[in-house]
């Protein structure tokens, strides 16, 4: 019979190693996140499951491995339409969007505004760089259970 501080100890070194190949595959999307990623091929690398990684990712992060990679896209994006150098469509492309109109739809929930008009915004304001602060995510309305 094993001592109960055994399993414990070993269930901690499990989340540890979860946790540091959760990092990798989390430095892997931010260096990564304009190549073709998906979820699968980020959980094989790591020798986890699918199901496992994004249920661990979300626990480790807040968000699933593919709303953090998306995430990471719209802030590039931002940047590039930022400078206007670049239609809305190439910045699609250039972060790694599959296509048009999740971008265009990602980038609107996550900014606020289209990105037509975020680079509209930015083209007004001539020789000042924009700020960009990042994504800003909408919470989720808490709703209430049965009484």
């Amino acid at each position: 019979m094993c001592h109960p501080s055994w399993g414990r100890a070993r269930a901690h070194a499990q989340r540890l190693s979860d946790l540091t190949r959760l990092r990798r595959v989390r430095d892997r999307i931010d260096r990564e996140y304009a190549q073709p990623l998906n979820v699968e091929a980020l959980a094989r690398d790591v020798n986890m499951s699918a199901g496992h990684l994004s249920r661990q990712f979300r626990l480790a992060y807040g968000e699933s491995p593919y709303s953090y990679l998306m995430t990471r896209r719209i802030e590039r994006a931002a940047a590039l339409l930022g400078r206007g150098e670049l239609s809305v469509t190439e910045v699609c492309f250039a972060v790694g969007c599959p296509s048009p109109g999740i971008f265009s739809s990602r980038f609107t929930e996550l900014v606020g505004v289209p990105p037509s008009a975020y680079r509209r915004r930015a083209a007004g304001v001539a020789g000042v760089p924009m700020q960009v602060s990042g994504p800003v995510r909408r919470q989720p309305v808490a709703v209430a259970g049965p009484a």
